[in-house]
């Protein structure tokens, strides 16, 4: 029986909903382009905790009983962000009483409905439109607003210390000073649901409008709560996700005395010498709509979600321990409201936090469900080895991921594992751990389906599945780490005036603009025809210019290559025929990869020759 006609038996109780718009902020990736290139790269973005946090000398020590210390000294940051106050309108000396999770929600929610094409200049009934954020609790700013108020205990060990009046009066000062001071703005400054609240009132949104907490399942219990809004046609279109900017000692020590953090500070999903999790910090908003909707308007689709799963553990154990039970519990549903079965899912990204016994628990709750099979077929993923457990965002990041995997077709790489634990690699397991980027092979042209999990401290268990959105076309996949520049012209003398227009002075941003204008003036069919290859922060353009005008003066009428990233050809297109035999010692594994990674032509091609 073909999958589709499993999937056809499992009745599915869910309402399709479309992600239009992407926005984000995580290590080391200012958006979504920037985000997905370093996925599919592998890049690790956890670093040493940099000053702008807290000190590593004063809170240290690699003894996790260590009264009021933490062992961990490594985490995911966000690099530093631009923020205009007056473009939301802020007024700038408010801005120490107003968390980071409040200013850069703004500048993600914005990111996100731009992104979906509903940015300022658009018209639309933005009274149907809610915002639902995860989010854990209080924010950051509660911490050094709440040390401010223990002057009375600071007073009363001066005193007892002998310290004269004076000079405990001064010293108290100089430590309240050290503090951020409490102001009228404080109160909502500091608060979890006025950053969906500020979201709401600068975008003039007139849905519903909160702030939901599963701990690090919450980005997951805001977009179960979404979709929720757009299944009971409540709302038209939802801002949805998880923000986490909370990387303070305070963080820190919870997660030190739990005790959760990597000693070793690599945190290691699934690999046997996984020692623990690492911290990271992060934004992740979608924007979604019902399909029909989204379709009906012409937005552009990364990907549907076709079901959302979730449940509690119930009595369970202890109140942070995972149970396979509600787990299990969880993707089941989730399963059953998409109407699919587990076999059709390509593309797992697992909670996987890099805990033993975390990533041990989910694993088994999963292969209970995905049964023995003869060989791997499942890829199996967490977005944490490369950025950190960003906590109330782990959700959002593993969800943009899984829907650029399928907007792309590329299963990505989960990164640091050199052993697999026996739990992932033992017996007919149905899963495999990708190492590298790989093409999405589509066996009988089904569907590719992803399914992301979360879960969180107290027992909240959510499963999400996503499948791939089939428009008519598809489009190359420019990720940003190399640029194609193609130059037509009816001789080699028109290249050599067009190749004028490179400059090794200008920014990579400025650099793909102008990459992506050159390829739409492109003609094929043109008499002589250019292409170079810019991989950033790698070529050399000055050099790889000068070769390119060397070579089209020295062969201007006939085809050519160099080693550097430059190619030539003049006339006809010749035949597809391609011929490739063992042995020749340029070949390798995997030489294909990139070209099907990124080129839907080839990917098709691929597929049609491992189906056909």
């Amino acid at each position: 029986m073909k999958q589709e006609e499993l999937d056809r038996n499992i009745p599915a109780n869910g309402v399709a909903l479309a992600i239009i718009g992407i926005g984000c902020h995580f290590p080391q990736a200012e958006d979504s382009t920037a985000y997905w290139a370093n996925i599919r790269e592998g890049i690790d973005a956890i670093t040493d905790i940099p000053a702008t946090h807290w000190r590593v000398a004063d809170y240290h020590n690699q003894d996790p009983a260590s009264p009021d210390m933490t062992y961990g000294q490594r985490g995911g940051f966000l690099s530093s962000i631009p923020f205009n106050p007056m473009e939301f309108n802020i007024p700038p000396a408010t801005l120490e009483a107003i968390d980071t999770s409040q200013l850069l929600g703004l500048v993600t929610a914005g990111q996100a409905l731009r992104d979906a094409g509903y940015g300022a200049e658009r018209a639309y009934d933005r009274g149907r439109v809610s915002v639902i954020l995860g989010v854990t609790g209080t924010l950051e700013l509660v911490i050094p607003l709440a040390s401010r108020l223990g002057h009375p205990n600071w007073r009363t060990a001066l005193k007892d210390a002998g310290v004269d009046d004076t000079t405990a009066a001064d010293v108290v000062q100089r430590i309240s000073d050290s503090y951020v001071p409490w102001q009228e703005n404080s109160f909502p400054g500091l608060l979890g649901n006025v950053v969906a609240g500020r979201i709401s009132k600068h975008f003039d949104l007139g849905g519903t409008n909160c702030a939901v907490d599963a701990a690090c399942a919450s980005s997951f219990s805001a977009l179960h709560l979404a979709s929720m809004e757009l299944a009971t046609g409540k709302s038209d279109m939802v801002v949805t996700g998880g923000i986490d900017t909370f990387n303070d000692i305070f963080m820190y020590m919870c997660f030190s005395k739990t005790p959760a953090l990597s000693p070793t500070g690599n945190a290691k999903p699934f690999d046997a010498a996984g020692d623990g999790t690492i911290l990271g910090e992060g934004l992740g908003i979608v924007v979604i709509k019902r399909l029909v909707d989204a379709e009906r308007d012409n937005d552009r689709i990364y990907a549907v979600i076709r079901g959302v799963g979730s449940s509690s553990d119930g009595k369970g154990e202890a109140i942070y321990t995972p149970s396979r039970t509600g787990q299990k519990k969880a993707i089941l549903d989730a399963y059953q409201r998409a109407g699919v079965t587990p076999q059709s899912i390509g593309l797992v990204e697992a909670h996987g936090t890099g805990t033993k016994v975390g990533d041990a628990v989910e694993v088994s709750a999963l292969r209970e469900i995905y049964g023995e099979a003869d060989r791997p077929w499942c890829a199996l993923g967490s977005v944490k080895s490369q950025i950190g457990h960003t906590k109330a965002a782990s959700g959002a990041a593993g969800l943009i991921k899984a829907a650029l995997a399928l907007h792309h077709k590329v299963i990505p790489p989960t990164i640091k594992v050199q052993k697999p634990l026996k739990e992932v690699s033992d017996g007919n397991t149905p899963f495999y751990l990708a190492s590298e980027k790989r093409p999405w092979i589509s066996p009988g042209g089904a569907p590719r389906r992803a399914a992301v999990s979360a879960f969180g401290f107290g027992g909240s268990n959510f499963h999400t599945v996503l499948e791939e959105y089939r428009p008519t076309n598809s489009t190359a996949d420019w990720d940003g780490n190399v640029q194609i520049m193609a130059f037509s012209g009816i001789d080699a003398t028109s290249l050599e005036t067009a190749l004028s227009i490179v400059s090794d002075e200008l920014p990579w941003e400025h650099l793909r603009v102008q990459a992506a204008d050159l390829r739409t003036a492109f003609d094929e069919k043109a008499p002589c025809r250019l292409i170079l290859v810019v991989e950033r922060n790698k070529t050399n353009i000055k050099s790889l210019c000068s070769t390119a005008l060397a070579m089209l003066r020295k062969s201007p009428d006939t085809p050519w290559s160099s080693p550097e990233g430059a190619f030539f050809a003049t006339g006809p297109l010749p035949g597809k025929l391609g011929l490739l035999f063992p042995g020749q010692g340029a070949q390798y594994p995997g030489m294909l990869r990139d070209l099907a990674c990124s080129f839907p032509e080839m990917l098709a091609t691929i597929t049609a020759a491992e189906t056909g």
